[in-house]
């Protein structure tokens, strides 16, 4: 006796809720992830100038320019220094009023501007730890004014006074000045 093989019907698996999972999936992924946002270098601008008003006169005497090439070598007024340096001789440019009274530094810390000037292939990570050195020395001088005249940082004065009544800011201006390359270089 012969025996008659059946055909097998093939198994499938119901996919009227795959595209549903597949969704569902989709949304919880967009949900949970988080993209990395670069922020880029926080700096309040000053507000633009009036088109009709002349930009105040600069004292050379309170002007510091701090250029830093394409080697990553860092000039501050046309003398090579190092970026240990940095902090210090802002610290000393800025501050010399209060401290050396010394006529090749700044009359007045509010008069200091520190004017930042790169080249085109200046190295990214240079300029940043330059400017860090800047930014570092105004918030050393705002500490120990803080320390001084109120006996607390000043990160713990800055959160208990307005912006409009911070002496201590008002005592430091940040004072930098950011200048573009030159087109050639």
């Amino acid at each position: 006796m012969k025996l008659k093989k059946r055909s097998r019907e093939v198994a499938e698996v119901p996919q009227a809720g795959m595209a549903d999972i597949a969704f569902l999936l989709l949304i919880f992924f967009l949900v949970v992830t988080t993209i990395d946002v670069d922020t880029g270098i926080g700096m309040q601008l000053p507000p633009p100038p009036d088109p009709d008003q002349e930009p105040p006169p600069i004292r050379e005497r309170n002007l510091m320019n701090i250029l830093v090439n394409a080697r990553g070598q860092i000039l501050i007024n046309e003398e090579r220094a190092s970026l240990v340096e940095v902090r210090q001789l802002v610290v000393d440019f800025v501050d010399n009023a209060n401290r050396a009274q010394d006529p090749s530094l700044s009359e007045d810390p509010r008069q200091a501007i520190v004017s930042i000037k790169t080249d085109r292939q200046t190295p990214y990570e240079i300029y940043i730890d330059m400017l860090d050195e800047v930014i570092g020395a105004y918030r050393q001088l705002r500490d120990e004014a803080s320390m001084s005249e109120f006996g607390i940082p000043y990160r713990q004065y800055q959160a208990r006074v307005s912006r409009e009544d911070n002496v201590i800011r008002e005592m430091y201006p940040q004072n930098i000045s950011l200048a573009e390359p030159d087109p050639g270089s």
